[in-house]
């Protein structure tokens, strides 16, 4: 325990805060030393507080089941047991915001895996491949803050990562309009089927807000961090549909792309499978070792057979085709909970610690 960093999860009994929890077990270079969630299960061991309500695959780690979980408003007393917390709390937009920045003010790093301070312009929003580069920003926010260590960054939204890493890897053929559909699991509203029978064979043909962060969110992922602020990309234009459908992880996308520059079939899938980011050159821990596969199969990706690429951390894409309206069109498929939420902020953390953003408080 003393070599690894103290690691807190806010809002631990929830579904995103129990992938953290799966996904930090054994983890080489944090340990969960602090479990927070809302008034009403403070106090009570985590065991108890989730109670039957434990949504993963795996079973709950044995060295989470007897710490007492803490009220996650009690910031300082929270703050005093961990080095750095992810952010899984399941409050309004104005409340997390605001508990966010009272962690950070207590010198503590917050990774979060929500959405309220995606838009923050001096917070990172960070797919660790794509634009690490984005951290440096941490100092403009530190200097709002008022702080000297504690700052706050985030990952982006689920439903981008099955798409816009492509984007990014074919970068030099200039993408500059994208029609995407999505088709998204149930576990991203926090869903099993136990929990929502609803959503056996149906499919609901809207998700609340998704549509905007997914024509908007790749455009800050894929800008540039410029004088103090991030540059919003101007191009690529995505327009973008999100439908629920009976499947519990794993996100697919169809997506049709026009090119300013003309590309074949054969240099866009080189580009995707050279492409490396900076978390495959550290090796950090939960860094795929091939970041995006192509499959040539005509019927894959597939949720059953691929969502799992890389132990969820990896993207997966097929089915690349000429089409006589747009250049060429894709389908995407990345884990939602994985790599889409927990992992990403988990290898978020990993590349903070790498580039020194995150360390033992008592080495400060």
């Amino acid at each position: 325990m003393s070599e690894k960093l103290r690691v807190g999860i806010l809002g631990g009994t929830g579904m995103v805060g129990q992938r953290f929890i799966s996904l930090l077990e054994n983890h080489p270079w944090f340990q969960v030393a602090a479990i927070a969630a809302s008034e009403r299960s403070a106090g009570k061991t985590y065991e108890e507080a989730v109670g039957g309500r434990w949504k993963m695959m795996t079973p709950m780690p044995e060295a989470v089941k007897k710490l007492v979980v803490l009220n996650v408003n009690e910031v300082e007393k929270v703050a005093a047991e961990v080095d750095f917390v992810f952010s899984a709390v399941d409050m309004t937009k104005d409340e997390i915001r605001a508990i966010e920045e009272a962690y950070a003010k207590t010198e503590t790093p917050v990774v979060s895996n929500n959405s309220a301070h995606r838009w923050t312009p001096d917070v990172p929003m960070i797919i660790p491949e794509i634009n690490p580069d984005h951290v440096r920003i941490i100092e403009e926010q530190r200097k709002r803050l008022g702080t000297g260590y504690g700052f706050i960054a985030v990952k982006p939204n689920c439903s981008i990562q099955s798409y816009t890493p492509a984007l990014k890897a074919w970068e030099e053929f200039e993408p500059y309009e994208v029609v995407a559909t999505t088709y998204q699991a149930i576990s991203g509203a926090g869903k099993t089927f136990r929990d929502w029978p609803e959503m056996v064979e149906n499919v609901i043909p809207y998700i609340g807000g998704e549509e905007e962060k997914s024509e908007k969110e790749p455009l800050r992922v894929l800008g540039t961090c410029e004088d103090g602020e991030i540059k919003l990309a101007k191009e690529p234009v995505i327009t973008c549909q999100c439908i629920r459908v009976p499947v519990l992880n794993g996100h697919t996308a169809a997506v049709f792309v026009k090119f300013r520059k003309k590309a074949t079939k054969e240099e866009l899938i080189e580009k995707l499978r050279n492409y490396r980011g900076l978390p495959q050159k550290l090796e950090l821990p939960s860094a795929p070792k091939q970041f995006i596969q192509y499959m040539e199969e005509d019927n894959r990706p597939q949720v059953k057979l691929d969502v799992d690429y890389e132990r969820g951390m990896g993207i997966s894409i097929g089915r690349i085709r000429e089409d006589f309206v747009y250049d060429w069109k894709f389908v995407g498929l990345s884990h939602n909970t994985v790599r889409g939420a927990a992992g990403g902020a988990v290898l978020c953390a990993e590349l903070l610690k790498a580039k020194g953003y995150i360390g033992k408080k008592s080495d400060r």
